[in-house]
């Protein structure tokens, strides 16, 4: 079973690496005869592999993952390719649901069905290296074998190179106010076959229900579609080419999907940046957010910015006498970690768990944040974090047992880490190049 799927996966690779090589010899050719490729079995095991794996709820249908496996996997990815053949395939509606936001607020997200994003994942399998071949370098969202990380590294260098002042940069609604003739007008310079095209339009077209019943789809892409973020990359690319073609100014733009900084050397070609992007933007049928988009002049450490989850600021080497970038999760990022463990403390269900139970609800939480911010300087603020969780720890613990006083003095500090909590505390990676100062 292993070797057939690993031949699978052999297959398709070396069809897409064969689709790279063609888009990347030529920059003008524009490809056809994709759609048959769709519904081969091999990309289609190799969608529901990836569905599967990312796990996710059901859509407006209700068939979950756990019906398709019910059912037979085979026998839905057979269905599924017939409807493809027979040009059948309807996709259908995207369930829409409110997710919170740390700022209480809610974030929209679209949730199409399994058997959709099956469909979705294919074709994007199929696509997706015919445009990464024409990606720019400034571009690190959603994009094979690059990272949060790499593109916060860039920022750290260049910022360190001179480029100081900081346009940082927030798009209005982006998901929601993309143009679907733009972008298709910008899948079109590249695929050719007309039956994509059609999946394509099918998808942003397909419509949403929500509490209030069903909505058309003029314009947007739902976040949740599997699709949607190689359709935001399509369509921000424009931007890139745009800004690093200009010659008018010197700036360079990092953009990880629709959030992007662009870093100056002083704050006159900023102002000219900053209208430059927004021209480019409304072209696009987007706009710059007032109230979140500002120009920063970080030079001597008097103002940082917020990027990624990080905040980024100069500070002063006593002993090389010098300015350099630093970054340590934001405000944001503290007060969301905070919360997630208050969460899980703060209810009275948890009262009658063990300890040990406690621990392996909350460690899962806190490595996952541990291991996205160990990667700059954050030393300080992991201390501020394993202090926080202990002190609510003792909080739980002393509710646990009927608020006695006595039980506080009964969870040591050691007594805290032979339950197995995890510690943030060293564990911090520095990368070539990286001071070791502490926000």
């Amino acid at each position: 079973m292993n070797a057939q799927a690993n031949n699978t996966e052999d297959k398709t690779q070396e069809l897409c690496e064969k689709l790279y090589l063609a888009a990347k010899t030529s920059k003008t050719r524009r490809f056809h005869a994709l759609y048959d490729k769709v519904y081969m079995m091999d990309f289609l095991t190799n969608a529901w592999k990836q569905i599967k794996q990312n796990k996710g709820s059901a859509g407006i249908d209700n068939e979950s993952i756990e019906d398709i496996i019910q059912k037979g996997e085979e026998r839905v990815l057979l269905e599924i390719q017939k409807t493809l053949m027979e040009n059948e395939y309807r996709p259908r509606s995207v369930k829409r649901v409110l997710i919170p936001k740390p700022d209480g607020r809610e974030r929209p997200l679209g949730i199409p069905t399994i058997r959709d994003r099956i469909v979705q994942a294919s074709t994007k399998a199929l696509i997706e290296p015919i445009f990464e071949a024409d990606f720019l370098e400034c571009s690190y969202g959603f994009r094979i074998r690059r990272s949060p990380h790499d593109a916060l590294e860039e920022i750290r260098k260049t910022m360190n190179a001179g480029y100081v002042v900081v346009l940082d940069a927030d798009i209005t609604g982006y998901f929601d106010n993309i143009n679907h003739n733009k972008l298709m007008g910008f899948v079109e310079q590249r695929i050719n076959d007309r039956r994509i095209l059609k999946l394509i339009r099918k998808w942003l077209e397909c419509g949403v229900i929500d509490t209030d019943g069903f909505h058309e789809t003029d314009k947007g892409t739902p976040q949740g579609g599997v699709i949607s973020p190689l359709l935001a990359n399509i369509y921000l690319h424009e931007l890139d080419k745009f800004w690093t073609d200009q010659k008018k100014i010197n700036g360079r733009i990092v953009r990880y999907a629709d959030d992007f900084v662009i870093l100056f050397r002083n704050e006159y070609d900023a102002q000219i940046g900053l209208r430059m992007v927004k021209s480019k933007l409304k072209e696009l049928g987007l706009e710059l957010n007032e109230k979140k988009t500002k120009v920063v002049n970080t030079w001597r450490g008097q103002e940082g910015f917020d990027f990624l989850g990080f905040h980024h600021r100069r500070l002063l080497s006593k002993r090389q006498h010098r300015y350099y970038t630093y970054k340590w999760p934001s405000n944001k990022a503290m007060k969301s970690i905070r919360g997630k463990i208050k969460n899980v403390l703060g209810r009275k269900a948890t009262l009658q768990w063990s300890i040990e139970r406690i621990a392996q609800t909350i460690n899962p939480i806190l490595r996952g944040w541990m291991n996205y911010f160990k990667y700059g300087n954050s030393s300080k603020k992991f201390a501020q974090i394993d202090n926080y969780t202990y002190t609510r720890i003792i909080i739980w613990w002393r509710l646990k047992h009927n608020n006695s006083h006595r039980c506080y003095y009964k969870l040591t500090s050691q007594d805290y880490k032979n339950v197995g909590f995890q510690v943030l505390t060293g564990n911090i990676i520095y990368t070539s190049g990286q001071s070791k100062a502490q926000g």
